[in-house]
């Protein structure tokens, strides 16, 4: 879908699937999909430079077949800035790009530099997660850590792949997709797409209360067929808030433990707490049991059959809504279309 791998990866992974023969293209496939995320540094407003911070959301998709070895694997980073001015409001955040969209935009092959001080031109940040995929296909996870160093930077094979960046948001992902797959319809001849789709919701300060930046970025895994229509899919979300007073100072915690809404389970309180968006009387679904029903409904439809699952208003309707999806549905219907999208 958005991957242009290099003649050089290529035969990276060529040898890799060579290494796959004893994987069967009808051999039922494992999903998993995890997601680090953190703060950035945050900074305050001085009357000259308005405020800043940022989160930093990783996501790896894979597929691994009985042994656990990486049959395909799919990944991009979501870096969005946010700001604020020295009177505490909210500069709106326009670039939702990630960085696989950002491509060249990125500047890590204009500005980047290599770690250990050596000459030479480091690659786009695109090319080094193409090269950091095309090494890991074929391998498990603890040969993938294998080429990761204390420092968290790559060495042996990957280094070589041209990935001299730090992988230990990729790797830290890549262990928790593995750790969370779970056996599905997936096979050999599907094709794995990731995608994040990215918003922010704004709020001033004012003399009685701190403005913030919440930045949620939600998380699609789809793995589709020959006919483009889906086989098996995985939904996730996560947030993170920058706060500020009404002079421009950050009072961001930056330190502060960052988990998904799957990870949080019950602990998100949806069905403790949530209301049913039209008012009706009744429970509703744990956000993780919701995120279930929507992967569910995806099953068997292609990206041009999603926005029939959304009303004008967001919210499920239809067969979305009989599930038992009852919130609103807009994020993560753009980013099962990128998903389910094959170029």
């Amino acid at each position: 879908m958005k991957k242009v791998i290099s003649i050089a990866l290529v035969i990276v992974l060529a040898l890799s699937v060579i290494a796959m023969v004893g994987c069967g293209k009808n051999e039922p496939l494992k999903l998993g999909v995890g997601i680090v995320s953190s703060l950035g540094e945050a900074k305050g407003a001085d009357g000259e430079t308005n405020g800043s911070g940022e989160f930093v959301t990783t996501a790896v998709a894979v597929l691994l077949d009985k042994d656990n070895k990486i049959v395909a694997i799919d990944l991009d980073s979501a870096q969005i800035k946010a700001g604020w001015t020295s009177e505490g409001k909210v500069v709106a955040t326009e670039d939702f790009r990630t960085k696989y969209e950002l491509g060249t935009d990125y500047g890590m092959s204009a500005y980047g530099t290599k770690h250990d001080g050596s000459d030479g031109k480091v690659l786009e940040w695109y090319e080094q997660a193409d090269a950091f995929m095309a090494t890991a296909t074929g391998k498990t996870l603890d040969e993938v850590k294998a080429m990761m160093g204390e420092d968290t930077y790559a060495k042996g094979d990957l280094a070589a792949a041209g990935c001299t960046i730090s992988v230990g948001e990729f790797v830290g992902a890549l262990e928790k997709a593995v750790a969370n797959a779970v056996e599905s319809e997936a096979t050999a001849e599907n094709k794995l797409n990731l995608a994040i789709v990215s918003s922010a919701s704004n709020k001033d300060a004012t003399e009685d209360a701190e403005g913030s930046v919440e930045i949620s970025s939600t998380i699609v895994a789809a793995v589709v067929d020959a006919d483009a229509k889906v086989v098996v899919s995985k939904t996730d979300s996560v947030s993170g808030k920058m706060t500020f007073d009404a002079k421009g100072a950050s009072t961001t915690d930056t330190t502060v433990e960052i988990k998904t809404k799957l990870e949080l389970g019950t602990d998100y309180g949806m069905a403790a707490y949530g209301k049913k968006h039209d008012g009706s009387e009744g429970a509703v679904k744990e956000w993780n049991e919701q995120a279930a029903a929507f992967d569910a409904t995806l099953v068997g439809k292609s990206a041009s059959d999603f926005a029939s699952l959304a009303g004008a208003d967001t919210y499920a309707v239809g067969d979305l809504a009989a599930a038992g999806c009852t919130i609103s549905v807009g994020d993560m219907i753009a980013a099962a279309e990128k998903a389910a999208t094959v170029a």
